[in-house]
């Protein structure tokens, strides 16, 4: 099968309905999805399986569509990819996707919308994770929770220009911020989830140098508290990072010290006891006065009041959503949220339905089942440009 993947009456299809005046409500996403097993990732390799699928799907996600859950375009991946999420750099010219199985990305031009995937090499690479874009949209960064170390990438080219060697291992959640040349890397979990980290490393931007670890933990070492994911809030002034602590059940954040030119760490909100748990994701609205925070188990997102400083989230509403509350797409007028519910494969969190959220009301509208009915579970989840909303990413 060729490395394009492409169905040419499916993405004619959709390049219509994408670009020409709708005569209906209608809301496209790309999903990737996989098989699911019953052992999750957890339990060994799951690519072996004859009948294991891989693939994105274009969805309509609009509730008040009349092709409501209907997949209009299926990409097929190879079975031993293990796609894991989906990335826009920051003008959405581009969507990159990340795989844990094979030591290789994809990038899909979405000016083009022609849905053709190319193939990007990423030798010494295992277990890609995360990709984060640098201010000017030049330069991606992925994450190798599998090797320890982060790859350095050209945006036009999509070729490797260096390797970042980190001194803690098993990095995934990955941020930028230009304005004071620094990177930020989560050490969350070796790749079989036995050996959960406890810190963050900042390394300087221009050079690619680790500079130091901090540690997000009050408890003794080793914690088990597996940072995972870690964003900037958008025009904070001094910069402040969020983390959420997956094992550990928190939010932390990391402040930035002009003086000391060093970050100050700190939790911010405890899960633990709330019946939430496995913080994951986060997003922010267009003013930053709100936060979005997944948690996997039982499946949650939660909405955070940012009034009294990103030191003081103040939590305002927690919606139900399905196990594995992970990804959310945002529609570009603030209109509707979409939550993607799997991890990993991991039992209790691979519900694979797709909570749809009314972010007027603050309300649970709708489900789409149409994957979780096919026995797949989506692993991440974008609107097309057109209707999204990068939320802070």
């Amino acid at each position: 099968m060729s490395h394009r993947f492409i169905i040419m009456a499916a993405v004619a299809l959709l390049v219509a309905a994408a670009f020409a005046a709708p005569a209906r409500a209608q809301i496209l996403a790309m999903v990737n999805y996989e098989s699911k097993v019953k052992q999750g990732l957890k339990g060994g390799d799951v690519t072996g399986h004859p009948a294991r699928k891989e693939g994105i799907a274009v969805i309509d996600v609009d509730p008040a569509s009349k092709n409501f859950g209907k997949i209009l375009a299926n990409i097929p991946l190879p079975a031993s990819l293990v796609a894991h999420h989906i990335f826009y750099n920051r003008d959405m010219s581009k969507a990159y996707v990340t795989a844990l199985g094979l030591q290789r990305m994809y990038v899909m031009d979405m000016k083009k919308l022609d849905y053709r995937l190319k193939k990007i090499d990423v030798a010494g690479c295992k277990v890609g994770e995360d990709v984060v874009f640098s201010d000017d949209n030049k330069t991606w960064y992925l994450t190798c929770m599998g090797s320890a170390n982060v790859v350095v990438g050209d945006a036009a080219t999509d070729k490797v220009k260096s390797i970042i060697k980190l001194p803690k291992p098993y990095p995934h959640g990955i941020a930028i911020h230009g304005g004071i040349d620094r990177i930020l890397v989560t050490e969350t979990v070796s790749p079989d989830l036995k050996i959960p980290g406890e810190t963050i490393t900042a390394i300087e931007a221009s050079t690619g140098k680790p500079l130091k670890t901090y540690k997000l933990s009050a408890k003794p070492s080793p914690s088990g508290a597996a940072p995972v994911e870690i964003l900037f809030v958008p025009g904070s002034n001094p910069p402040v990072a969020y983390v959420t602590n997956m094992f550990g059940h928190a939010l932390w954040t990391a402040t930035w010290n002009a003086g000391a030119k060093d970050f100050d760490v700190a939790q911010a909100h405890d899960f633990n006891g709330s019946g939430s748990g496995v913080p994951l994701e986060m997003y922010f609205n267009a003013k930053a006065d709100r936060l979005y925070v997944t948690t996997a188990k039982p499946g949650h997102l939660h909405i955070f009041d940012l009034g009294a400083g990103p030191a003081k989230p103040k939590l305002l509403k927690t919606l139900p959503a399905a196990g594995g509350a992970h990804h959310v797409a945002f529609t570009k007028d603030w209109r509707y949220a979409f939550v993607q519910n799997a991890l990993l494969n991991l039992p209790g969190m691979d519900d694979g339905a797709i909570t749809v959220v009314d972010l007027k009301t603050e309300k649970v509208v709708a489900s789409v089942d149409t994957l979780k009915n096919m026995g797949l579970n989506p692993n991440s989840i974008v609107l097309l440009p057109k209707w999204n909303h990068l939320a802070g990413h």
